[in-house]
């Protein structure tokens, strides 16, 4: 701020950009990341929810703070622990906020996170498309970071790798951790690409390469991962990775993916990776 007065400073606004490039210079501003996200701009955060009544606030009060106009679609995938007591309240009670735009879905019974991610997609109206996951294991505040190579039209897909190695990452399982490796090495081999986590929740899109994949999709559980990696390699789109951290949960602590996931995904990979 100029003066006790004034306005606070959007991050990644232009004002913001230019200050701190005369301050600090412009490699360094590209060094940290720093760039102009332009006020135009929309992000659809698309939120599958199952049973998430611990977490669900909390993760929606970090996606509102983050500095950029969003919308974002919470889409209830059959809840049968309050959750969506919480969801139709605050449909029914909406609050007045031009940054953060709530469009909530349900689905009358539960039919897994893939079904919830393709509703949110097909639902979705902002430039740049995002998946969320309602619990607390991947962090909102690095969104910017995740939409830079779109915004700077580098990319028109990325993937938030938890293994590049360069943020925190919580130590759980190491079984979990080679099965990752495998898929995405065996992914890899069907697309062509050099993923690191192809399993990643955080996929980014542009508007019009989502648009272009979600009629396709039919994966309804947590195969939807290589089937959208499948399906983004066949179109030639341009792919980024990004490191952001992770906070893994434990079993006891809600985490839902299990060994017959692995085997779904197993097939999923040759599936998608010989035809759409």
């Amino acid at each position: 701020m100029s003066n006790d007065d004034a306005e606070p400073i959007r991050p990644f606004s232009e004002h913001w950009y230019n200050h701190l490039q005369q301050m600090l210079g412009d490699s360094t501003c590209k060094h940290l990341g720093f760039y102009v996200i332009p006020s135009s701009l929309t992000l659809s955060v698309v939120i599958p929810i199952f049973n998430e009544r611990e977490t669900l606030l909390h993760v929606l009060e970090r996606v509102k703070a983050v500095p950029i106009r969003k919308e974002i679609i919470l889409v209830d995938d059959g809840s049968r622990d309050g959750t969506r007591d919480i969801l139709t309240d605050l449909k029914q009670h909406p609050q007045d906020d031009p940054d953060n735009s709530l469009n909530i879905i349900f689905h009358d019974v539960n039919k897994g996170k893939g079904a919830a991610v393709r509703t949110g997609f097909l639902a979705a109206q902002g430039d740049i498309v995002l998946i969320q996951d309602a619990d607390l294991e991947y962090d909102p505040s690095e969104y910017p970071r995740l939409l830079q190579p779109i915004v700077e039209n580098k990319a028109d897909v990325v993937f938030g790798s938890r293994f590049l190695g360069d943020q925190p990452h919580r130590v759980l399982y190491f079984w979990h951790y080679l099965a990752n490796k495998f898929l995405t090495t065996l992914s890899n081999c069907f697309t062509n690409l050099n993923l690191t986590d192809m399993e990643t929740c955080y996929k980014v899109f542009k508007r019009e390469a989502i648009q272009d994949i979600a009629p396709s999709l039919r994966q309804n559980r947590f195969g939807i991962e290589p089937e959208l990696t499948a399906k983004v390699a066949r179109r030639r789109f341009r792919v980024y990775e990004m490191s952001i951290s992770y906070s893994g949960r434990t079993y006891d602590q809600g985490k839902k993916i299990g060994w017959r996931d692995g085997f779904k995904a197993l097939w999923c990979i040759v599936r998608y990776g010989l035809a759409d």
